[in-house]
Order: C-alpha cells, then structure tokens, then sequence
C-alpha cells in the first residue's frame, strides 16, 4: 500500500475528526458526524497497522481516536450524567407519554379482577370445582402468609424482583404481538382474584389485603405498565399515523426499552417492600401506608418530572437521549 497516497486521500477526514474532538459542545449533527468518522478513522488505523505500519501515522491517529472517544463517549461505558439523565429525563418522559395505556391497562385489570372475584364469591360450588378443601383449608391457613416468610428476606427479595423482572419483560419483549400481552395479563388476574375469593370466603380477606398491598401497588402497577408500553408498541405498527410503520414500531420500541430498564428498579423496590415490610411485625395499617406512600412516590414521579420532560419534546427514546448525553459528556 502507499501510504503517502492513502494518507493524502484521507487526511482532511482525519483533521475534521482531530477538530470536532477538541471542541467542547458539538451540535446534534456535529456529534453524528464525530461518530461517523470515529469509525471510518478507527476502520483507516487498522489498516495502516496491518499494510503499512507507520509508527508516526499510528500515534496521530490513535491519539485523534482516543480524544474523540473521551470528548463523544464513543465506545465507552455509561457515566454518571448519562445514569443521570436517564433517570430525570428518559425513564419519566417514556412513562408519561405511554400513561394513557397503562392506566387503561391498570384500571381495565382492577375492573375484571373485583368481578371475577365477586363472581367466584357469589357462586361458591365452582370453587370446589378448581380446589380441593384440603387444599383451600392449606391455603387459608398455610401457605398464603408463610409464603411471605419462609425464606431469608434478602433471598425472598431477590426471587420476588427476578421474577416480576422477568414477567415485564416478556410483557414488553412479547408486546408487538399483542394477544400474549393478553394472556399474560388474564392468567395474572385471574390467579389473584381466585385467591382472594378464597381467603375472603374463608374470613381471612383482612390477612389477604393485609399481605398482598403493601407490595402488591406498586408490584402491579410496574406490571401493568410494562403491558401498556408493550400493547402500545403493538398499536405502533397497526395504526402508525403519519410515520410509516417501520419507523412508528422503531420508535415505541426504543421507548420500550427505556421503560423495561427503569421499571428494573421499580420492582427492585417492590421486591424489597415485600421481603422487609410485608411479613414484618409493623401493624396492618403501617405496612399499608408505606406500600401506598412508595406507589404515590411513583405516580408523582411520572406526572412530576414525566410531565415536564414531556414537556420539553422528550419522548423516551433511547436513541436519542443517549446521542444528547454523549454531546453532553464533550462539555
């Protein structure tokens, strides 16, 4: 290879890439730029290294890559401010945006759960139809409050949070589908409301509420967002509006997986209310109390800085926010 020649050919891509890293706040085009010849730059030092190793050409352009790595974030791992961001901005604005479907989701799932549950108690033989008493007189009595109980409670937080993790994340991964959503929901409800009917019937309805809300608001609303964003990203591409579908889908599923990592630590906190607090010594209404204070938390979380963010044009696009925080990262 001649190396006069191919550095003649690209040495002003090299220059403008040496430029943009030395400035300290890059535009929204700037900052696609930089990333663009950040990898043809990159493409250009591996093959002077394997047809023409020039240790002068080598140490230019390894130092023009290493600035414009450290100005954009190119290649790098996720810093404070982007951690930051996404927090404040991102997560809240992916929240708001989608809320009319979760809220729909939620109150719909509510609605169904207290009639199938009124429905069960009004028509007690079909009970024994799916339990026997054996089993209903282990439940009533057992199994429903050592179930919050009978491991170690940093274990049992764990478990909880791996689990509820793993039942929104197939909501949103399965969510472009739309009926799995469905389903997922129904077997939900359904399962919750057969068990309270149950412990109501049996005159333990103030243990069921007692163990099952201070977790459980929070724990299902996280639920039922998780199957809003994932019922919206299926309306994405049937009713795409204005964009095509390909870009409406693109779009609500980058938003999805904003949601799905924020709602990580949502459960997280869930799953440590019901390791700590649920099957603790706390009164009813205590417990109670801080599962309703931490789902509060949470709504004002979304119509607060979600709003605002909102607001602002934020969308919870991921693709976006992380181009704005890598300009941010050059300041």
């Amino acid at each position: 290879m001649d190396l006069d020649a191919f550095v003649s050919v690209h040495q002003d891509s090299w220059r403008r890439l040496e430029e943009l890293g030395k400035r300290r706040r890059l535009t929204g085009a700037e900052a696609d730029e930089l990333v663009d010849l950040y990898q043809a730059v990159a493409t250009h030092l591996s093959v002077i290294r394997s047809e023409a190793p020039d240790p002068t050409v080598i140490a230019y352009l390894s130092g023009i890559l290493a600035r414009a790595r450290t100005r954009a974030g190119v290649g790098g791992g996720v810093s404070w401010r982007e951690a930051g961001r996404f927090f404040t901005t991102t997560f809240p604005a992916a929240l708001y945006r989608t809320s009319r479907w979760w809220l729909a989701t939620l109150v719909a799932n509510v609605v169904v759960g207290v009639a199938i549950g009124w429905w069960f108690l009004e028509h007690p033989r079909v009970e024994q139809t799916l339990v026997s008493p054996e089993e209903v007189d282990q439940l009533v009595n057992v199994d429903f409050e050592a179930y919050y109980s009978s491991y170690e409670a940093s274990h049992f937080a764990a478990q909880v949070w791996t689990n509820n993790a793993w039942v929104a994340a197939l909501c949103i991964a399965l969510g472009v589908f739309g009926l799995p959503v469905v389903y997922l929901l129904w077997t939900n409800v359904l399962n919750i409301a057969v068990t309270g009917s149950i412990m109501v019937r049996h005159d333990r309805g103030d243990l069921f509420f007692g163990l099952i809300l201070p977790h459980g608001m929070l724990e299902l609303t996280a639920v039922f967002v998780a199957a809003g964003v994932g019922l919206r990203v299926f309306w994405s591409w049937v009713a795409p509006g204005p964009m095509s579908r390909g870009s409406s889908l693109a779009r609500e599923g980058r938003a999805a997986v904003a949601v799905a990592m924020g709602l990580v630590v949502v459960l997280l906190v869930s799953g440590v209310i019901e390791a700590f607090v649920t099957p603790s010594g706390l009164p009813t209404w205590a417990r109670i109390s801080i599962g309703a204070l931490a789902e509060l938390a949470f709504l004002a979380y979304v119509f607060g800085p979600g709003r605002l963010a909102h607001r602002r044009g934020e969308s919870g696009d991921v693709a976006a926010s992380a181009r704005e925080a890598q300009v941010a990262a050059a300041d």
